[in-house]
């Protein structure tokens, strides 16, 4: 397993990392204990959740993840082995149930993080990511920008100062951003250097063979800044496995349960995934771990976020990290990537 920096902190963190968010609604807790000794095995150090996993939120699986995740550390003892990441949830009509409508002020901050501290039986949390932003802007594949003033929306320096607060009282060691924007992370970077906190380490956002708008303007940021790309649904809800082509809807797939997910199967990217797939196929390798791999070696991504739902997949693709990587296999991609470009943003 190859290990980066995680900004500056001085960690290394395992260029894949081990995704949560079925744990407590698709996966029981014995198949997330099972998953979390299998990627710690093949040498992955860093763990992602959320306070509102499992996904799809609801007030009967939100938490659940993070609990899974602590009982696993007490029963294993392994939480100095894990560097773990997790987040609070911003204000919307579907996580309602979470703090009575969570917000990122001090209040509702310091609210999340003893929440997520006492589930996940840990003392510190060493990166407290903010899973998406306090004000109304583009993020869940929302296109068109339209501009609104958000006279209610907590300021980005008020939220900056809680993160400030919990870094100090030794709550969380690092901080991170999650579905930002350019401004968005360049206004907190501004803003922590205000106060004297340290940057932001990290940013989630999705990137994918279908989804490559990170590198337009992020990337660079990324890249200067030291803000390296944390990336999710790199296999974009499982479409680029291969394993809903021609229309398949396997069992216990997440496309299957839940048919409001609608953000990566739209006709284009269908098409886009077949091409995907036959490009695998004439290499001999799996699609699963070629859009792994894709994503794995950009030079602006610290670690990529792996989830399966059963011990197969997941093996298929920690695999993916072996895959060998050479410059015609890129140019063979973005050609396809030039006939469909970003069809699931």
């Amino acid at each position: 397993m190859e290990y980066r920096p995680l900004g500056d902190t001085g960690l290394n963190v395992s260029a894949i990392c081990l995704g949560t968010m079925t744990w407590g609604n698709q996966n029981s807790a014995e198949e997330g204990f099972a998953q979390m000794s299998m990627a710690l095995d093949h040498g992955v150090n860093f763990f992602d959740t959320a306070e509102m996993y499992a996904v799809p939120a609801s007030p009967e699986t939100s938490f659940r993840t993070e609990e899974i995740i602590g009982r696993w550390f007490a029963d294993t003892g392994n939480r100095d082995k894990v560097v773990l990441a997790t987040k609070a949830a911003g204000p919307g009509d579907y996580v309602k149930h979470i703090r009575g409508g969570p917000r990122l002020n001090r209040e509702s901050l310091q609210s999340a993080v003893e929440g997520s501290l006492k589930r996940l039986q840990t003392d510190v949390i060493d990166v407290y990511q903010l899973h998406w932003p306090e004000r109304t802007t583009n993020y869940f594949g929302k296109l068109g920008y339209q501009h609104r003033d958000d006279d209610q929306a907590v300021p980005i320096a008020k939220t900056v100062a809680a993160l400030k607060a919990l870094v100090d009282a030794g709550k969380i060691r690092h901080w991170g951003l999650s579905n930002e924007t350019p401004w968005g992370a360049m206004t907190f970077i501004r803003e922590a250097e205000k106060i004297g906190l340290a940057r932001p380490v990290s940013i989630q956002n999705p990137y994918s063979l279908l989804n490559r708008t990170f590198e337009i303007g992020l990337a660079e940021i990324a890249h200067r800044e030291q803000l390296g790309l944390l990336a999710y649904s790199p296999l974009a809800f499982g479409m680029l496995s291969g394993k809903y082509r021609h229309g398949q809807r396997p069992s216990n797939a997440r496309l299957t349960l839940f048919k409001h997910f609608a953000r990566y199967n739209s006709e284009q990217s269908i098409a886009a995934t077949e091409a995907y797939c036959q490009l695998a196929e004439q290499r001999g390798v799996s699609p699963s771990q070629l859009a792994l791999q894709f994503v794995t070696t950009r030079p602006f991504v610290t670690s990529n976020i792996i989830g399966a739902t059963n011990l197969n997949q997941l093996r298929e693709n920690l695999a993916s990290a072996d895959l060998p990587w050479d410059k015609e296999l890129e140019k063979e991609l973005d050609a396809l990537h030039a006939r469909f470009p970003n069809p699931a943003p």
